[in-house]
């Protein structure tokens, strides 16, 4: 079976094995259980290869190694070095750390590795596109009151958590990117012409900004350029910066509900517990008033952008600048959710 194929089979299999709530692991108990059963369930299934893969000290240095460009070598296991039961074991168990919407994300990010892959063929020097290389990896033994962390990356795609006793205490890196955003070909790959991944991350963006008043863009928009990357990207700790722009007591009413919306998108990647838990550590620092909303770059699409929104224990970095792989300008998405306090559940 081709990697396309399977991808697109495993996919629907893993959502039918694990949706339903009187089926699995999400049939009782809180979400650290469910992940840990996932967790356990897949680690039990590998060979001792595989496990000395898979398996790293909780202590590792390598938990805070991440990254989402294309990689030679990542720390973890691929999905293309397991067997069938193996790989729908990983995919439950990224399903386990993600809502519905988190997972469908997560899912056409591999995908998109087809699409690239076939963009790019015939072309020197590009890397590897391979929607089955993505790496899953353990610190510590999954187990119910135990510490232990989970890493699942690969190309667009980073995301990281720690469990300790009954909680999920940190979910952060959390990194989407789609090239293309906007698929605006037609192809061989299963991607329809059209879609628009990771959309309102950038639409809200969009409204946003354009509903500031001059006076309110005075102080919003840092600048007409915007970076090439995200300045976080691949930075085990970012060094604590003050916020800027305009902070959500500047904005209108109807403004503040867009800029929530927003920074909601990136919330509800993952479970409601741990999406609860960051709304509720933004009400703890200062509430919605202490967000701040910064804009750099264009004004519209097609033309390189970025936007950044930071409160006391969060910050988001979005930037859409680089091409696609069949040139289109602006048409290349990353967008980073980081816990200002500490990834990898460090405390700065």
């Amino acid at each position: 079976m081709t990697s396309r194929r399977w991808f697109l089979a495993l996919a629907c299999t893993s959502l039918l094995c694990v949706v339903p709530l009187g089926h699995g692991f999400y049939k009782t108990g809180g979400v650290t259980e469910k992940i840990t059963i996932a967790a356990s369930s897949f680690v039990g299934s590998l060979t001792d290869g595989q496990k000395s893969k898979v398996l790293l000290p909780i202590d590792s240095p390598l938990q805070s190694d991440w990254h989402i460009i294309p990689k030679d070598t990542r720390k973890g296991l691929q999905l293309n070095e397991m067997d069938e039961r193996q790989r729908q074991g990983a995919m439950v168990l990224l399903r386990s750390v993600l809502s519905e919407m988190g997972y469908r994300k997560s899912t056409q990010i591999m995908h998109m590795e087809n699409l690239l892959k076939e963009l790019e063929a015939g072309k020197t020097n590009t890397p590897l596109r391979d929607s089955t290389r993505y790496y899953f990896t353990v610190f510590g033994t999954p187990q119910p009151g135990q510490k232990w962390g989970l890493s699942i990356e690969g190309h667009h795609l980073s995301l990281n958590f720690l469990m300790n006793g009954d909680r999920v205490v940190s979910s952060t890196p959390q990194a989407f990117a789609s090239n293309p955003a906007i698929v605006r070909i037609e192809n061989k790959s299963d991607v329809p012409v059209g879609r628009r991944m990771l959309r309102l991350e950038e639409t809200l963006a969009f409204e946003l900004v354009h509903s500031l008043s001059d006076k309110q863009r005075a102080v919003a928009i840092l600048t007409d350029k915007a970076p090439r990357e995200n300045r976080t990207l691949g930075v085990p700790q970012p060094t604590p910066q003050a916020p800027v722009g305009i902070a959500v007591w500047q904005l209108a009413a109807p403004q503040q509900t867009l800029l929530k919306e927003l920074v909601n998108e990136y919330i509800n990647a993952v479970p409601d517990e741990i999406a609860d838990d960051r709304r509720n550590a933004i009400e703890g620092a200062g509430g919605w008033d202490a967000v701040f909303f910064s804009w750099e770059g264009a004004l519209q699409t097609g033309i390189g952008h970025s936007y950044r929104v930071q409160g006391p224990t969060f910050l988001i970095e979005f930037v859409n600048t680089q091409p696609d792989a069949a040139g289109n300008i602006a048409n290349h998405v990353h967008c980073i959710w980081r816990d200002i306090r500490g990834d990898f559940g460090v405390t700065l």
